[in-house]
């Protein structure tokens, strides 16, 4: 079997998703294909997993200061490149196309006669799941920008939907933690920002990653390039995780059993909707903007949940191997039968 798989490059959940999914491929003795859009290829890390993978410049959402600015957005926007782009893929070697919300290969498959599959996140929004901040544009970016018939929607739990779990790496969680480390990863809010609210609770250690490189300002604020290796190591043995409300790393704190703070990103549905849910499940804490108010609440509380999720790549892979029968009740069910919540204090 020869699939062509492609993956929305812009944040580092998705390739954190198609990681998983590229080892599940490999033990299945799987040929895929890898293609990458939504940012330079030059800042694409960590990706020897991928092979020889292939990159287009594709579509992304221009955002500044924790805001998505869809005006400026659509001014960035190259339509003859995306269209070229799309017109130089050819899928005539392969018998299935994948896309992780990945525009160019879900737009590239709707133009041709292969069987297309979306698999992610973004797909769990056409099933009724908790969503806020949507407005007109909002839900047409949704639906238009990697469409695919066939689609597999993920979530941290199903709301009575046939859904599927994360897709993570699953481990057990460290031994030990230390109390006061708390990782802090908000890449779309301004650097000096972040640290100002940061810089007054000097009994807690930052490490801050950020796709800048700045001296840290204070011994207990701790700036780090973005590394998967180094984020990984630090994100095992903390306390907790600040972050923007992106799915997959989300997941991963849940998988480890870290409490949990989160500042959706303005004006993008996703991340505001990813918030909403996570309060309704009693998962984690809010901030709708940076606010050392309720990063001192949050601090303060030792509150956290560990959430257990089976290995979805290798279901899915699975799946995929045994040509992709209709996903039934029965399905789903098995899928979330392995998933365990527990709360700690």
């Amino acid at each position: 079997m020869k699939i062509f798989y492609g993956v929305q490059g812009t944040g580092n959940g998705h390739i954190t998703r198609a990681r998983e999914m590229a080892k599940a491929f490999a033990e299945a003795g799987v040929e895929v294909t890898y293609l990458f859009s939504g940012r330079e290829a030059s800042r694409y890390f960590d990706m020897e997993i991928f092979n020889a993978y292939q990159v287009r410049k594709g579509l992304t959402f221009h955002t500044r200061n924790g805001d998505v600015s869809y005006l400026k957005t659509a001014f960035e926007t190259h339509p003859i490149h995306f269209v070229r782009d799309i017109k130089t893929l050819d899928f005539s070697d392969y018998d299935l196309v994948l896309s992780d919300f990945e525009p160019v290969t879900a737009w590239a498959g709707r133009f041709s006669n292969k069987k297309v599959l979306g698999i992610g996140h973004q797909y769990a929004f056409n099933y009724p799941i908790p969503r806020e901040g949507g407005d007109f544009i909002a839900e047409k970016v949704m639906k238009y920008f990697a469409p695919t018939r066939q689609h597999i929607g993920l979530h941290w739990h199903h709301f009575g939907q046939p859904i599927l779990p994360p897709i993570i790496a699953v481990h057990e969680p460290p031994e030990r933690s230390i109390p006061n480390k708390i990782v802090v990863y908000l890449p779309f809010e301004d650097p000096q920002d972040v640290i100002r609210m940061l810089r007054p609770f000097r009994e807690h250690d930052f490490f801050v990653y950020m796709p800048v490189r700045l001296v840290s300002p204070a011994e207990h604020i701790k700036i780090r390039p973005l590394s998967r290796e180094g984020f990984q190591n630090d994100l095992a043995d903390c306390a907790g995780i600040l972050s923007n409300a992106g799915f997959e790393l989300v997941s991963e704190a849940l998988q480890l059993g870290k409490k949990i703070m989160v500042k959706p990103l303005h004006s993008q549905m996703e991340q505001i909707s990813n918030a909403a849910a996570l309060k309704q499940l009693g998962y984690g804490r809010i901030m709708n903007e940076l606010d050392s108010k309720a990063l001192a609440r949050w601090l303060e509380n030792p509150h956290r949940i560990r959430v257990t999720y089976p290995n979805v790549a290798k279901i899915l892979v699975r799946w995929i191997w045994e040509g992709m029968p209709f996903i039934d009740d029965d399905f789903v069910e098995k899928s979330w039968s392995e998933v365990n919540v527990l709360h700690f204090n």
